[in-house]
């Protein structure tokens, strides 16, 4: 009589009883995984929600630098006077740039998640210089544990220089 060595294959397939082994995970093994992620994702969701009130800050930051810049540009470029003023007196509902006429140059959204505290408005003469004093805008995060602040500074001739850290 001879004999039949199962392959490792079929080895693998069989159990002693005789039936096919069942592939997949148990319920036990799923649940224990998903408790795993669960506990992962808790942990991390704090530092996440400031990692992106930093970034709602940068960004901010960044769109009023650039509309900053713009608009002494424009002025120089016009040779008329521009203006930056916030919508409804308050900067965090965005901005609009206007030339002398009137005529809006931009438009800026709001920023939800920050706060901007600046002047009632900047102007730019067609020299590209500010009409008033030197002045610093100061932008920081609604809400979060550890302070997001940054700063614009306008100098007299009009240049903006952003820097991290609250206002002086």
């Amino acid at each position: 009589m001879i004999m039949h060595i199962p392959t490792y294959r079929e080895h693998l397939c069989v159990r002693p009883s005789g039936r096919r082994r069942e592939r997949g995970f148990t319920i036990t093994e799923t649940m224990l995984a998903v408790a795993v992620l669960a506990i992962l994702v808790g942990l991390a969701a704090p530092g996440f929600r400031e990692i992106i009130l930093s970034q709602a800050v940068k960004t901010a930051s960044f769109d009023l630098f650039s509309n900053l810049v713009a608009a002494r540009s424009e002025a120089i470029t016009r040779n008329t006077t521009v203006t930056v003023t916030p919508s409804g007196g308050n900067w965090a509902n965005g901005w609009t740039i206007t030339d002398s006429t009137g005529d809006v140059v931009r438009q800026q959204d709001q920023f939800a998640q920050v706060l901007i505290a600046g002047p009632g408005a900047i102007t730019f003469n067609s020299a590209g210089r500010l009409t008033t004093g030197s002045t610093s805008i100061s932008l920081m995060a609604n809400g979060g544990k550890a302070p997001h602040n940054r700063c614009i500074e306008i100098n007299l001739g009009g240049r903006p220089a952003a820097k991290k850290g609250a206002c002086i």
